[in-house]
């Protein structure tokens, strides 16, 4: 397991985010997982 930190763009506005996963993950499917992370944190 690796922790990777991303920062995202979302609506305009810059996140940091941490994406714990295996070595083996794609960069898209890291990306996706970031995004859905940012996504659930503002719809609560």
């Amino acid at each position: 397991m690796i922790q990777i930190n991303l920062t995202i763009d979302y609506d305009g506005k810059l996140y940091n985010t941490n994406v714990i996963t295996t070595n083996d993950t794609s960069d898209e499917e890291i990306l996706q997982i970031a995004i859905s992370q940012i996504e659930q944190q503002w719809k609560e």
